[in-house]
């Protein structure tokens, strides 16, 4: 029946019920000058829209300045957008942000099957934070800590605080990196809690416990690990490879990854860092053997994938927006971050993503997986 609908979407369809009917009597209707043409129309359009609402489904976008443009607005009013991730620049205070996620909740309420969307951004701790306030200790600040439990605890609970209060419910942290040398790229801006896997597990799960405690989501990121990149490997300038040993990789990067989804973290957010020992040819958030292989079937984890930035450097050599959507949606993260802060690069992503879908090219058996788990998480934070 796919395979039906498919073809009567470029119209070979009626070659196949042709040769199948037999000639054609004089006098009769012929199938391509039927008496309801608009019929066959009125289908494939309703496929191709429900395509893109799929597809809008699996995006996360993201806009300039202040205010929610008219253009998000309508996007998420059509149900074409998962969530919306907010930078700094969204952000000029309590008021204004109130505003902001007001009228984005509320375009949210005008779908035809009105969903609660995934408000988010990267909520760490010390540098790394979009709001201001909690949580004020850096990962490395809580890992030396008196009792660092408890201050990883204290951390996660003021994230909650901040973020609810805010009107956001999904915090892309905490950074389960377990960094191998001091001040590299990670230890540098003290977003890991140690060199020890066993630390940051412990520090990690904390502070993703106690966060989803308070009903917002936490995100380990960056699967299967970024401890090891030197200073000035950055993913989101340039590619970055990481040629640590297999045993390596799944002994000490992966070690956090195991206790977070034992705690039940709700996301995970992959690397663009490419891992030769598990693929060599593409970065983690585009390669099936690092998604399907090593995190859902070595690491049974069965919630929601979220890619890291779209734009990043990392991926220029992997074809545009669209092309990367595909990619990474064939390898199978669940949403895409689009963070350009340019609504038409969610837009570009979503279009490729129906179009894969239409076209076979992505199953609609695991499309439509990676959608309900979406919708599963969104339900939850409603």
């Amino acid at each position: 029946m796919a395979a039906f609908r498919r073809a009567a979407r470029f119209g070979v369809v009626l070659t196949a019920l042709g040769a199948a009917l037999g000639p054609v009597p004089v006098g009769s209707a012929s199938v391509a000058g039927s008496a309801h043409p608009e019929r066959t129309v009125a289908v494939a359009t309703q496929d191709q829209e429900d395509s893109r609402v799929l597809a809008g489904r699996r995006i996360v976008l993201s806009y300039a300045g202040p205010t929610p443009p008219p253009g998000v607005l309508q996007t998420i009013r059509e149900g074409r957008a998962a969530g919306v991730i907010l930078f700094g620049e969204n952000i000029t205070g309590p008021d204004q942000l109130a505003e902001a996620v007001a009228a984005l909740k509320q375009a949210a309420a005008e779908a035809p099957e009105p969903r609660a969307l995934l408000l988010m951004t990267d909520q760490e701790g010390g540098k790394v934070r979009r709001l201001p306030g909690a949580p004020e200790l850096s990962a490395r600040r809580t890992g030396s800590a008196a009792n660092p439990p408890a201050a990883a605890v204290e951390s996660g609970i003021g994230a909650a605080r901040n973020l609810a209060d805010a009107g956001l419910n999904v915090n892309l942290a905490p950074v389960l990196d377990v960094y191998d040398t001091p001040d590299n790229f990670i230890d540098h801006a003290e977003r890991s809690y140690s060199q020890d896997p066993s630390t940051v597990a412990e520090l990690g799960t904390a502070f993703l416990a106690a966060q989803q405690g308070l009903g917002v989501a936490a995100t380990a990121k960056h699967f299967p690990g970024l401890g090891a990149a030197v200073r000035g490997a950055n993913t989101d300038e340039g590619p970055v490879t990481l040629t640590a040993p297999l045993a390596r990789i799944r002994a000490h990067d992966e070690a956090p990854y195991r206790s977070a989804i034992a705690a039940g973290v709700r996301l995970v957010m992959a690397s663009w860092a490419v891992y030769p020992a598990l693929d060599p040819e593409r970065p983690a958030g585009l390669s099936p053997a690092v998604i399907q292989g090593e995190l859902r079937v070595r690491l049974g984890f069965d919630g929601v994938t979220v890619t890291d930035a779209m734009e990043a450097g990392a991926l220029a050599p992997y074809g545009d927006t669209g092309d990367r959507a595909v990619a990474a949606a064939e390898a199978g993260m669940d949403l895409m971050l689009c963070s350009a802060r340019d609504p038409q690069q969610a837009e570009d992503a979503a279009v490729a993503l129906a179009a894969a879908l239409d076209d076979g090219r992505l199953d609609r058996r695991a499309f439509t997986a990676a959608v309900s788990r979406v919708d599963a998480l969104r339900a939850s934070l409603g």
